[in-house]
């Protein structure tokens, strides 16, 4: 189960840089269609040339512009806590480890940031990693036991391959969220959060009804530093029920 991260706040970052992915400027870069690359591939590249979030997580140490995608939620939401153990789905390659990390392990305050992905990821300051599939029933056990117990924050910026036929990637997308659901409620301790990314009208139908029944709290968001014309937005769910709730 791999994850793939594309997040700016009034906290610091684990490397000090800007507080706003936006700040970064510089000059529109046009690319034009190589021979053999295909149309969508040279837009990507363009949208990346000219993201000025990408620009700004090279500047400030990041791994991935998603970093600032976790750090929008969590100005807005509060969720990562000094002292808190949490457990970060699909990381590679890292962004939302580093931003995790940063908040959680602050002036010693013992906070603990698992790193999961079923890729290989270049080591993080201050964070777990561990190479599992998540899929596993055994994964989880491992992870808990690393953990030393339950955990505070289950994150999961997943996303998986598309195909390009929107009824498939729909359901790949909702099974992704579901999977990461289910380890989130085995993994959390009562009072917890679980932050997810979805897309189109957000949680929806079995997997919105297990939000509310679980959680005092089911929010949806989109960041700012989100692409306008992306379809994802993120779940926020606060203060599970804990077990007694399923």
């Amino acid at each position: 189960m791999a994850g793939r991260k594309s997040g700016g706040g009034r906290r610091s970052s684990s490397t000090g840089g800007s507080q706003k992915g936006g700040n970064a400027r510089q000059l529109h870069t046009k690319v034009k269609t190589a021979r053999g690359r295909k149309t969508s591939s040279t837009q990507w590249l363009q949208r990346q040339l000219n993201d000025p979030y990408v620009a700004q997580a090279k500047i400030d140490g990041y791994r991935s512009r998603a970093a600032y995608k976790l750090r929008d939620l969590d100005d807005k939401f509060r969720f990562l806590k000094p002292g808190q153990h949490i457990v970060d789905l699909g990381a590679a390659p890292g962004g939302w480890s580093q931003v995790a990390a940063a908040r959680v392990t602050s002036s010693g305050a013992g906070g603990q940031v698992i790193a999961v992905d079923i890729l290989e990821m270049d080591e993080v300051a201050d964070v777990t990693f561990m190479q599992l599939d998540m899929r596993e029933p055994a994964s989880i056990k491992t992870v808990l036991a690393a953990a030393g117990g339950n955990v505070d924050v289950v994150l999961s910026d997943l996303a998986p391959s598309t195909t390009g036929h929107g009824p498939t990637d729909h359901l790949r997308i909702v099974a992704l969220v579901e999977v990461a659901l289910d380890i989130a409620l085995e993994m959390l301790s009562p009072g917890g959060t679980f932050v997810a990314k979805v897309f189109k009208g957000g949680a929806e139908g079995e997997i919105l009804s297990s939000l509310k029944a679980n959680f005092d709290t089911v929010k949806h968001a989109k960041p700012p530093s989100s692409r306008p014309e992306s379809a994802e937005t993120y779940v926020v769910a606060l203060k599970y029920r804990g077990a007694a709730a399923r």
